[in-house]
């Protein structure tokens, strides 16, 4: 009786280009997301990104112009000079005991760096759409992007407000440094963080109402002189106190005049209390970013 050898009818495997057991992927791209899950962890793997979307920004900002970079100079000049001849020469606005130029230039300083994130940040996925749908990357390095760029140019304005500051100190203003100003990185934090979030809010809903688009401008605008930055705080009398209550920036803008200036009318309490708004609208404005993320290419 011959004896016939056993044959295995699977086909052999070949294991030996087969990755090893553990190895995991580093990053999963899922399209379903919630609404907490911001994936802020990320943004430090695209920090190069981020970097290289401030120098775009910076760079594309005045490029084919004249001037160039010197309209972070000149942009804020004019606009002190402006406000005031109008609201200090013919209007004659008080201001507290300051000297005019110093204090509408120490709010216009403040006002520019929230109101360029706020705008620029509201055409994040309607302006970047072809760059967002042709590759992935965190989407929030885009607006983080726009405020790093923005600190920049309040760097430079800030630079400038001091040297007209210690000018006027040499000739015999009265005026001076107070301990608020070891808060101005708060401020800076702040005005960030309002105008993201509110840009991101506003990004997320242009989406579907692209009206809203048109209307950030002009938003801006009468925002800026509901935020007492023609007029101090304490032109208002008691019984209308409420209407500077009722906007978060105000506290931001006194704060850096008490600062710097050595007057404002401002507290711990009411600092704290905008702290927690701004946080409040970051947060909101996180959540409608996420949700709108994963279907924005399908309305855009």
């Amino acid at each position: 009786m011959s004896s016939h050898p056993t044959t295995n009818s699977k086909p052999a495997v070949d294991t030996s280009h087969a990755p090893p057991a553990d190895e995991r992927w580093s990053t999963i791209i899922t399209p379903h997301r919630g609404w907490l899950d911001w994936r802020l962890k990320q943004l430090w793997r695209y920090r190069d990104l981020i970097s290289l979307f401030v120098w775009r920004d910076f760079v594309s900002a005045y490029k084919q112009t004249i001037l160039g970079p010197l309209w972070h100079i000149i942009q804020p000049l004019l606009m002190t000079i402006t406000f005031t001849i109008i609201f200090g020469h013919v209007a004659k606005l008080p201001t507290d005991g300051i000297p005019p130029f110093l204090f509408y230039m120490s709010g216009i300083v403040c006002w520019n760096y929230f109101a360029n994130n706020l705008t620029k940040t509201s055409s994040t996925f309607v302006g970047n759409a072809a760059l967002l749908g042709k590759v992935y990357f965190h989407r929030l390095a885009i607006p983080i992007s726009i405020a790093i760029s923005n600190l920049i140019s309040f760097g430079i304005s800030l630079a400038i407000f001091l040297v007209f500051l210690v000018s006027f100190y040499f000739r015999g203003v009265d005026i001076h440094f107070t301990r608020w100003i070891f808060c101005t990185p708060l401020f800076l934090l702040m005005l960030a963080g309002y105008g993201l979030g509110g840009g991101i809010i506003v990004s997320a809903l242009t989406t579907r109402y692209r009206d809203l688009a048109n209307l950030v401008a002009f938003g801006v605008q009468l925002l800026m002189f509901g935020s007492f930055i023609m007029y101090p705080v304490s032109q208002v009398s008691a019984k209308n106190h409420w209407i500077a209550e009722l906007n978060p920036l105000v506290p931001i803008i006194e704060g850096f005049r008490l600062a710097f200036l050595g007057a404002g009318t401002v507290d711990v309490a009411q600092v704290a209390t905008s702290f927690g708004i701004m946080i409040a609208v970051l947060a909101v404005g996180l959540m409608l970013f996420t949700h709108v993320e994963r279907t924005f290419m399908d309305t855009v």
